[in-house]
């Protein structure tokens, strides 16, 4: 008699414990990310102020994107487009490689990012990139620049100097000529930026521009003087 009130007891509790594990399960499954490869053709992509090309570089095939010589200011909406797709939340990855144009001009950085969550004339977006020759730099200041939020139109990097000094702003080990793997975590109105699978972001901004409910395509960004190569995108949303 004693064992079995003992067994009565203990199926309810199992039962719940069963439930509690399917409801977690069942709610991890429903926010988990699904990763997906963005293949990098040039079909699917449409050169915004830039000029782009499929190449080969250090055996590895590349989308090659220059921006236009008639686009004098910085921090435009100078990219290649990921056409028919729409993002608001979630992680992109993306390897990127620049070099500086024989004509670059002195302030050249090597430019080169992401612009993500841009509407659909172009005419606003949020961005992160990053300047390799910056992290070499002898001059801390500089090292302290390597890495850029802006918010386009209306918070270029310009802008977030003279209102919140070093806010926007980050150092990275990175250099040009080589392959650095860029991820960004976008939830609602915050993003990180890791680089080269760090554990820990290099970049942390937590009032992106354009709002939490902005949502938008992608964009392989460069500024003056990059030469600069994308490969491997993939792209994980989140409700």
């Amino acid at each position: 008699m004693i064992k079995n009130r003992t067994q009565q007891i203990k199926t309810p509790i199992v039962e719940r414990m069963v439930f509690v594990l399917i409801l977690v399960f069942t709610v991890f499954s429903m926010n988990k990310a699904t990763a997906q490869q963005i293949k990098l053709d040039e079909d699917r992509l449409t050169a915004v102020q830039t000029s782009m090309s499929i190449t080969q570089i250090k055996g590895k095939k590349a989308v090659r994107v220059v921006k236009s010589a008639a686009v004098k200011e910085d921090d435009e909406a100078t990219y290649v487009k990921i056409n028919d797709f729409n993002f608001k939340n979630g992680v992109i990855e993306v390897d990127v490689l620049s070099r500086l144009l024989p004509d670059a001009p002195a302030h050249a950085r090597g430019f080169i990012g992401l612009a993500f969550r841009i509407n659909k004339d172009d005419s606003k977006f949020e961005s992160i990139y990053v300047r390799p020759t910056n992290s070499t730099a002898d001059d801390q200041l500089r090292r302290n620049r390597t890495i850029q939020y802006f918010s386009y139109p209306n918070f270029k990097f310009t802008h977030s100097r003279a209102t919140a000094p070093g806010q926007y702003e980050s150092y990275a080990p990175i250099a040009l000529d080589e392959w650095i793997k860029l991820k960004i975590e976008v939830n609602g109105d915050q993003a990180k930026l890791f680089i080269n699978g760090s554990k820990q972001p290099y970049l942390i901004v937590n009032d992106l521009k354009m709002g939490a409910d902005q949502s938008g395509s992608l964009g392989l960004f460069v500024d003056i003087g990059t030469e600069g190569f994308f490969r491997n995108l993939k792209v994980s949303q989140t409700p």
